[in-house]
């Protein structure tokens, strides 16, 4: 298994639509394990391809964060929110591609989500909680969308700033 890098917004394959995955192939199977050891390596909970600068409808997550408890990689291939809530939930959500940065973010409570499976079977599962936000989060980075975008402007430009000097810094070392 393979660390990869990952994207540090600003960066415009964040921005961009991914495509769907055509067809469950090796490749993508070993890309869905690198992604869940740069996760978990990161330490993240959720990492999504376009954040590794592949743009392809797959995401993974585990949101399992007890000390000792066993892990709960979830991969997804084409995943999409079938059903969600009228009800919502506040998070302070932070992202791998912003880091170090956290905002109250609000979203469904609870969603639905129908995806294929690394064996390639359609699964459909509702999430709710920590999971719920997860999983909504990851999939907004499919769509070129980041937490910053329910941000207003203001912060959302405080933020990016921030990003870019540290992109510059990092380039220096």
């Amino acid at each position: 298994m393979t660390i990869k890098p990952i994207l540090i917004h600003p960066d415009p394959r964040l921005k961009k639509l991914a495509a769907p995955v055509p067809d469950l192939s090796d490749e993508l199977r070993q890309m869905a394990d690198d992604m869940l050891e740069t996760m978990y390596d990161a330490p993240g909970i959720g990492l999504a391809a376009p954040q590794i600068g592949v743009s392809s409808r797959l995401i993974v997550m585990d949101c399992v964060k007890e000390e000792g408890a066993p892990r709960q990689p979830t991969v997804m291939f084409n995943p999409e929110i079938v059903a969600a809530s009228d009800a919502l939930n506040v998070y302070e959500e932070g992202c791998l591609s912003i880091p170090d940065q956290f905002a109250e973010i609000t979203r469904p409570a609870e969603v639905t989500v129908r995806w294929l499976d690394m064996n390639g079977r359609e699964q459909q599962r509702e999430f709710s909680g920590l999971w719920a936000t997860c999983v909504q989060h990851e999939i907004d980075h499919l769509d070129g969308k980041l937490f910053i975008d329910y941000l207003k402007p203001l912060k959302r430009q405080m933020i990016t700033r921030k990003m870019i000097k540290l992109k510059r810094e990092r380039a220096r070392d």
